[in-house]
């Protein structure tokens, strides 16, 4: 079979003033070299939208463990894709699935050692390519959540939130929290993921929304969203306490800012007089977590214990729409764009 000699490749073409906006990219075609020595050649199935895009593309934030996204570069991000050529010497063959972070494109070429082999065996592939290991990873890492935990999740209709109140209740919660920015969103999260309670901020002040969810206060806080959320999850802490702060919505989902900051007021005196501790996670930081986490979701996906919702799109054409619709709170769950 004749190998494809052209990607098609979503680009940033422009600077966006404020929150992204079709205007700013287009999709190219563009040459695709043939393998070189020690080189994969990978037609992309799926690829992650994600909302960490806006702090690369906004230019903003320090210390990223990815490089900001200029005008004239091509987007990235989590991809799953078949193996469409490979060194006969190498640990790949054509067929297999992989996931790696060459996504935004149709085809990719990578050295073998830059993609992850998915098992055969694995019940769901395309669960790999979401971002939902980070709350596993903030929850069982940051957060320790033990059971008669009541565990809040900020920013709960995402692709890690929706799977990250399963884990906490699979992990021994006792009630699990979440908040969205849409009502219809905090009804799903109640009638299909089996949050306990989700909060909408907005109208009704949030601190007193939360207080009411939680009478007794909370246990564990898996933070998604930063600003008023977390100044009112730290007033709500119960003795001893545990905060993993994963990540930081309320800048990204801001027209205003760029996406690199997400500032909140801490009542330091309450944090150091009930003992809190709040400490931020990151994949890297934890080498051993997505082993960890593709063991326990392929049992809980076969025990029918956990389920990934998704907000699929079909073709690159509409990959941008996808984009600019997770800013817009269009989206549940996991985006990913199938080709």
């Amino acid at each position: 079979m004749a190998l494809p000699t052209t990607a098609r490749v979503v680009r940033l073409t422009a600077a966006p003033a404020g929150l992204p906006a079709p205007g700013d990219f287009t999709v190219t075609e563009e040459p695709l070299a043939a393998p070189g020595p020690g080189e994969v050649l990978v037609r992309n199935r799926a690829f992650l939208v994600f909302p960490g895009l806006r702090t690369l593309i906004g230019g903003a934030g320090s210390g990223l463990p990815m490089p900001h996204i200029a005008p004239g570069d091509a987007l990235f991000g989590p991809a799953l894709g078949e193996v469409l050529a490979a060194p006969e010497d190498g640990p790949l063959r054509p067929g297999d699935l992989v996931t790696h972070l060459n996504g935004w494109r149709s085809h990719a070429l990578a050295e073998a050692a830059h993609l992850t082999p998915v098992p055969s065996d694995f019940p769901d592939p395309l669960a790999l390519v979401s971002a939902a290991s980070a709350g596993y990873g903030g929850l069982t890492r940051s957060a320790g959540v033990r059971p008669g935990d009541v565990v809040l999740v900020t920013g709960a209709a995402g692709a890690v939130g929706t799977v990250a109140g399963q884990v906490a209740r699979l992990l021994g919660a006792a009630r699990v929290i979440g908040t969205t920015r849409s009502p219809a969103k905090a009804e799903r999260l109640t009638a299909e993921l089996g949050y306990d309670a989700a909060l909408v901020p907005g109208g009704r002040p949030f601190a007193e929304q939360l207080a009411a969810a939680a009478p007794e206060g909370v246990d564990v806080v898996l933070d998604l969203v930063g600003g008023e959320q977390l100044t009112a999850a730290v007033d709500a802490a119960r003795h001893g306490a545990r905060f993993a702060l994963v990540g930081a919505l309320d800048g990204q989902l801001a027209p205003e800012r760029r996406g690199g900051d997400a500032p909140a007021v801490i009542d330091a005196f309450r944090v150091a007089t009930l003992g809190l501790s709040l400490r931020g996670f990151t994949v890297l930081d934890h080498p051993d977590l997505e082993a960890e986490w593709q063991e326990r979701l392929a049992g809980w996906l076969r025990a029918g214990e956990i389920v990934l919702p998704r907000t699929p799109v079909a073709g690159i054409d509409r990959a941008v729409g996808a984009l600019t619709g997770l800013f817009t709170g269009d989206t549940f769950g996991t985006t990913v764009v199938e080709l």
